[in-house]
């Protein structure tokens, strides 16, 4: 039988709406809430900071003559997708200013206001996209110029220094200062898994998924311009990746698939004996415990060129999860080509076992097997 939902009539009407709104209106991906917010008073903070530094600079105290209406685009930009290759600082000085030289250039030499402005914003596209500096309020500085007069004055290309210009430049500086204060990376610089070795070698988890070239004819095939630079696609395959193996293996935690007779080493044990114990076993890690069996680092080969007399001088902190952990949470610190193990622990951090790169591979593999057999 059906479970039925008894609905207040006060209820309702809140769920049909919102259930209409989200048919109609996607939400957008990426940032919730939180971040929008923080989107908000990033452009109050840098649109005021903006016109109060051009008032001190030209020595008056009127700040709102001195900002022209595209650094509000610019701002949204700036402070909403500052990630997207048309918010970064080259693209909004370099889009404005060149947008704005180009509006007066037209507007000096077209009479007719309405076929300035047509040419004046299909020329300032064309000049920013040869100069890698494509900025949408771009358009709209350049509509400025032809029509707000700039071309009339006595030095009509000063418009393109100030205000758009100092504008420009002062927003970008309000963005910095602001993103490095909440938190976020700007100029935004795409995160890509990087080769734990220092080789030309592109890292474990980026060799057998999407490369370079196929996002390369992926874009051209598309046809359209996606405001996302390639590296930033490349980035999201690879969590993509990353989650679609996650759920193959979520019904797994590490206590499933850990290995647990462990050989360990003792804090105060020589360092001969670290390196005995990793030869003769053919250990790529060995766990160091100290008297109370608590887990207090682990002894890889590299480590045995470091001086130091005893075991815990010579050791290196320990990737480690909790028994009851997901197997999954494992996927990306082993994937990562910087770590060949994870140690295992309790609560109390003592060692229960280590999962390996060949444990994990292997649950990947049983799991597929499982999965295919359905």
């Amino acid at each position: 039988m059906d479970k039925v939902t008894d609905l207040s009539s006060e209820t309702a009407p809140r769920l049909v709406w919102s259930r209409y709104y989200s048919t109609y209106v996607a939400a957008p991906p990426g940032p919730g809430a939180r971040e929008r917010l923080v989107a908000v008073a990033g452009a109050i903070i840098g649109i005021v900071t903006t016109g109060l530094l051009c008032g001190v600079l030209a020595g008056t105290g009127a700040a709102h003559p001195l900002l022209v209406a595209p650094m509000g685009a610019s701002a949204v930009l700036l402070f909403a997708v500052p990630a997207s290759p048309l918010a970064q600082p080259g693209s909004i000085l370099g889009g404005n200013v060149l947008s704005a030289l180009v509006g007066i250039a037209v507007a000096l030499a077209v009479p007719n206001a309405t076929v300035a402005a047509g040419l004046g914003v299909g020329l300032a596209i064309a000049v920013m996209s040869l100069a890698r500096c494509l900025h949408p309020p771009g358009g709209a500085v350049a509509l400025s110029a032809v029509l707000g007069g700039a071309a009339g004055s006595a030095h009509p290309f000063m418009f393109a220094l100030y205000p758009v210009g100092l504008n420009s430049l002062l927003l970008i500086l309000a963005g910095l200062a602001f993103h490095r204060m909440s938190g976020h990376t700007y100029p935004h610089r795409a995160k890509l898994t990087e080769s734990a070795h220092g080789t030309q070698d592109s890292a474990p988890l980026s060799r057998s998924g999407v490369r370079p070239s196929d996002v390369d004819a992926a874009l051209e095939s598309f046809g359209d311009t996606l405001d996302i630079n390639r590296d930033d696609l490349l980035q999201l395959f690879e969590l993509a990746g990353l989650s679609a193996a996650e759920r193959q293996v979520e019904q797994l935690s590490c206590n499933d698939i850990m290995s647990r007779d462990v050989i360990t080493i003792a804090a105060t044990a020589p360092v001969e004996e670290a390196h005995r114990l990793l030869r003769a076993r053919h250990l790529r890690a060995l766990p160091v415990e100290n008297v109370s069996g608590q887990l207090v680092g682990v002894i890889t080969w590299p480590d045995l060129d470091k001086q130091g007399a005893f075991a815990s001088e010579i050791m290196a902190p320990a990737d480690t999860a909790h028994v009851s952990a997901p197997a999954a949470a494992l996927l990306a610190p082993l994937a990562n080509g910087h770590g060949h193990e994870v140690m295992i622990v309790d609560d109390n951090m003592h060692l229960q076992g280590i999962v390996t790169q060949t444990d994990i591979i292997a649950s990947l593999i049983t799991k597929a097997v499982t999965l295919n057999t359905k």
